[in-house]
């Protein structure tokens, strides 16, 4: 299995005397990241352990007391350190109280490099928010860069998205993109050559991880999750109205709230807020759903027609545009959408210094629909993105990217 881009990243940080926190939807490979970097230190003749709290035969004893890690590993010497790996992390009764306690006894004797399936999990078992002591490093499903890379297209892949792609390369990577766009970039889909295959790790996915998900957060009504994630499918990009889903599957609406709160910190879908000047008003108004995964999505929305055979097309390429910018930019922070109440809309504005609109084609663009935003906000450039030209855009070359501590913590 070829590397995931973020290895280099978790290889460097092991080496730090912070937590080295990964973090990530099931099934995006967290567990055989966790493997090569282990792989790696071997090979630098580290002591190294591995844990995984699926094992009952660990989990039973760390939730008794952290220290009962040493009933499986020798405590090192003072000027020695022993990497150790816990995998699936949220699993603990009192995660923070574990790797807090690990953390300032030990060490440096003992470097703490462990992932977690859900920050939900996370989130309501992190009693103590570890700050000063972590570092967080989210792994999401394959972008566009990392499916060709695994695919063997690694001249596209070094200069896809750059200012560096030959127009000589756009016809053959067409069909590779539309791939993508249909069936997304979980690594186990990427590297199956069958459709009818992909088709059916998807449909397992969905019934058994997001399955899981559902039990874990103690959700009383699965179907009706599904249902949610079926109608936000349908709606990608579309002004989320949770009062409309509230009606629709005759639930209330805290309920909704916290399905959409739990498909959030299971990194399936991620929400935009409005760009208004105004913090209060922007707290007001609805936001626009995305899924984190171009092939998640297309399974609850119940199709994997062909690009140009799909009316959905449209969507479809602003959800894989969100996700770019996602990869790029925080987004709680930097990603907005601006609409007036006559219904003028740009699509996405990035950290307040560029806006985008995303059409299929070109000539669904009209230049006098967007007069007006160009009027109120002059020093906000508006380009267009479409199937076309977005393979050529390069979302990092124009503004500066993300802050590590947004993203981190």
């Amino acid at each position: 299995m070829k590397p995931r881009y973020l290895l280099n990243k978790l290889i460097v940080h092991s080496k730090e005397k912070e937590i080295t926190l990964l973090i990530g939807a099931r099934q995006t490979g967290k567990t055989t990241l966790l493997k090569q970097v282990e792989d790696h230190l071997k090979k630098q003749k580290e002591t190294t352990a591995f844990f995984t709290l699926e094992d009952q035969m660990y989990l039973d004893p760390f939730d008794e007391h952290p220290k009962n890690l040493f009933q499986f590993i020798k405590l090192p010497e003072q000027n020695k350190t022993t990497f150790v790996f816990i995998d699936e992390v949220q699993y603990l009764k009192d995660p923070s109280n574990f790797l807090k306690l690990i953390y300032d006894e030990y060490t440096p004797r003992v470097k703490l490099i462990v992932s977690g399936s859900s920050s939900f999990y996370i989130d309501k078992k992190f009693k103590d928010s570890l700050a000063g002591r972590k570092q967080i490093f989210y792994l999401p499903t394959m972008g566009f860069q990392e499916f060709l890379y695994f695919r063997g297209y690694e001249e596209y892949a070094n200069d896809i998205h750059s200012d560096y792609l030959l127009k000589l390369y756009l016809k053959e990577l067409k069909s590779l993109f539309t791939e993508y766009l249909i069936y997304g970039g979980y690594p186990k889909v990427v590297t199956t050559s069958s459709l009818k295959r992909k088709k059916v790790l998807l449909q397992e996915l969905a019934a058994s991880y997001i399955k899981k998900d559902i039990e874990e957060a103690s959700l009383r009504h699965p179907e009706l999750y599904y249902n949610m994630l079926k109608i936000i499918a349908g709606q990608t990009g579309s002004l989320l109205n949770l009062n409309s889903i509230c009606n629709v599957l005759k639930i209330q609406y805290k309920t909704v709230e916290h399905y959409l709160y739990v498909m959030q910190k299971s990194f399936h879908v991620g929400l935009v807020k409005p760009y208004y000047k105004s913090a209060v008003t922007e707290l007001r108004k609805m936001k626009k759903a995305y899924f984190q995964d171009m092939g998640l999505r297309n399974f609850f929305a119940g199709n994997f027609d062909p690009i140009l055979l799909r009316d959905d097309r449209g969507d479809l390429l602003e959800n894989y545009v969100f996700r770019l910018f996602a990869d790029h930019y925080d987004i709680d922070w930097d990603i907005k959408y601006w609409r007036t109440q006559k219904k003028q809309e740009v699509d996405f504005i990035i950290q307040e210094k560029r806006a985008y609109e995303i059409k299929f084609t070109e000539n669904l663009f009209k230049q006098y629909k967007y007069k007006f935003f160009k009027n109120k906000y002059p020093n906000i450039p508006l380009k267009l993105l479409t199937y076309d030209n977005v393979l050529e855009f390069n979302p990092g070359g124009e503004i500066a990217v993300k802050s590590d501590n947004k993203r981190n913590g």
